[in-house]
């Protein structure tokens, strides 16, 4: 058994795909939390690990030939964590070039699409002064419901994302996808990714992945001082 890698992680949907990859690869890990609405991912020791001072990141203790390495961004982790175990990163070349594809489309689309659509949703209205900007909650919305439709044509031919396998694809998308309620979205019209998002939920290693530290995960459209550390200007 290797040495756990240092997780550092807070429980939001970026960092959910880091705790459900390490669940299914049966990873040991450390956690740290980095609680970003009280303003740790600006500490300087955190920051030479993640210089974009954003969570997830990691430290691997037994990285390449055997020395440490730490990597921020979560695609990068994933992508680096599959190559490391060997699992789900697609079982041929073909495969694997479909994996990063569909991972590329949520680091590009989904996760930035959503999360503005989180934002100016949810959080911009509650902020002082009140930001309830009815073109910008249009436009991620709308945004967010064309991608998710490209998602469901592609699920129709597929049991998983990047193909009948389930790849770092699925476990990088599923934790955007799963708060479409969220994001003021409908499944009516998207019965397979309903499917999908019902089998990939199921899975134990994500519920596990999900749970942790959950009861750190707060709202903050109440919340000043989380406010101006997460939205105002660093």
């Amino acid at each position: 058994m290797s040495d756990p890698i240092e997780l550092y992680y807070w429980p939001t949907p970026n960092g959910w795909k880091v705790t459900i990859a390490l669940e299914e690869m049966g990873l040991p890990y450390n956690l740290n939390l980095i609680n970003i609405g009280a303003g740790d991912q600006f500490a300087p020791h955190f920051l030479t690990i993640a210089p974009n001072n954003r969570m997830p990141a990691i430290i691997d203790p037994d990285g390449p030939d055997g020395k440490p390495v730490s990597i921020f961004e979560s695609g990068a982790i994933l992508q680096y964590l599959a190559r490391k175990t060997g699992q789900f990163g697609g079982p041929t070349e073909r495969d694997r070039i479909a994996v990063d594809q569909w991972l590329m489309w949520q680091m590009g689309g989904v996760g930035p699409m959503a999360g503005q659509a989180h934002h100016f949703l949810k959080y911009a209205p509650a902020l002082e002064p009140p930001q309830d900007l009815p073109y910008a909650k249009d436009r991620y919305r709308n945004e967010t419901a064309r991608l998710y439709g490209v998602l469901d044509r592609q699920l129709a031919k597929n049991r998983f994302v990047a193909g009948d396998f389930y790849s770092i694809a699925d476990m990088a998308i599923w934790p955007w996808a799963c708060l479409w309620e969220g994001q003021e979205q409908t499944l009516e019209d998207k019965p397979h990714m309903k499917r999908w998002l019902d089998e990939v939920g199921a899975r134990e290693a994500v519920q596990r992945g999900r749970a942790v530290a959950a009861d750190q995960r707060q709202s903050v459209q109440a919340d000043r001082k989380a406010q101006q550390v997460l939205f105002g200007k660093r």
